[in-house]
């Protein structure tokens, strides 16, 4: 892994190309280059027949510049960095501090690849990549830049807070967390999942400065022993069981409070059964009922007594159908 530490202290997690991947990027790049510059060298050699050895020569010069130096200079701007044998390779010019070139480094690097890479065929700039602990050559130095490789296996999983040690677990359940603002949470939460990231001392630093902050807003500092950032992440964890506890007795009681009217009314009234006209209710009881004998009516003398006579009425104040 590349140490290349970015002003922010962040060590980047870019691999330095090796001289075997630079040198088939590199083999690429001539043969589309050569081919391109003998393709226009013959079609300037026929439109420049006529012209005197002078005008041929300028013209040669002019297609040299502008076709074996000019244009990768012109493709590594326009692309950043990338080539077509370097897209080809997986390979990426990047500044010192990791960040995309521009066109004086891709004109720096172009200038010192004429005679590190075309008059010398490529022997200084091997020499050069062999030498440097990071594969630089020569144009990489005075411009500033690195060859790294993109295609690295990018670290997967979701980036949350390490835990903290298990000796602190619990240890600040009591512990006033209502004046600690979202901001300074925020800078906690973003140090944990980066302190691995970040040079020891600059870590160690920011710990111990986030940590004060801390223990101002809280009121309690960190007990004697224990390193700023173990405090860090035993605080942070005590947050997140509180607000977990919090979020689970927010579900209790909502359940509760779904299911409180039902229980309030009590269990729904069982309907009565009907009985026929000709079978009333003969007791307060209505289990009893179904099974007792039901008197027959009093015959009346007249049809139209018949008419008046309606069954008593049940005990929960409904009367059956006629």
């Amino acid at each position: 892994m590349s140490g290349l530490v970015t002003g922010d202290a962040v060590v980047l997690g870019l691999q330095p190309a090796r001289l075997p991947s630079r040198a088939l990027a590199l083999a690429i790049d001539l043969v589309v280059v050569w081919a391109a510059y003998l393709m226009v060298s013959i079609g300037l050699a026929v439109a420049t027949a006529s012209l005197d050895e002078a005008a041929v020569m300028a013209v040669s010069i002019a297609s040299f510049l502008l076709v074996l130096v000019g244009a990768p200079i012109a493709v590594e701007t326009l692309s950043h960095g990338r080539s077509l044998g370097k897209l080809a390779c997986g390979l990426r010019v990047v500044r010192d501090d990791g960040g995309p070139i521009r066109f004086r480094h891709a004109l720096v690097r172009g200038a010192m690849g004429v005679v590190e890479v075309l008059f010398s065929f490529g022997v200084i700039a091997c020499i050069a990549s062999l030498v440097s602990a990071r594969g630089r050559r020569i144009g990489d130095v005075f411009a500033g830049t690195l060859v790294v490789r993109e295609r690295v296996p990018a670290a997967r999983g979701p980036m949350v807070p390490p835990p903290p040690p298990p000796w602190l677990v619990g240890r600040f359940s009591g512990l006033d967390l209502s004046g600690v603002p979202d901001t300074l949470w925020l800078a906690i939460r973003q140090y944990l999942t980066r302190m691995r990231q970040l040079d020891p001392a600059v870590s160690w630093s920011m710990a111990q400065r986030l940590a004060g902050d801390l223990a101002a807003r809280t009121g309690t500092p960190a007990p004697d022993g224990v390193p700023p950032a173990a405090y860090l992440a035993a605080v942070v964890n005590e947050r997140q069981a509180r607000d977990a506890r919090r979020a689970f007795a927010a579900a209790t009681s909502g359940t509760a409070s779904s299911s409180a009217p039902a229980a309030a009314f009590g269990p729904a009234p069982v309907a009565e059964a009907v009985m026929p006209v000709g079978r009333p209710v003969t007791g307060p009881d209505s289990t009893t009922a179904h099974h007792a004998p039901a008197p027959h009516p009093p015959q009346a003398e007249h049809p139209a007594e018949l008419a008046d006579v309606r069954p008593p009425a049940s005990p929960s104040g409904f009367a059956p159908p006629a």
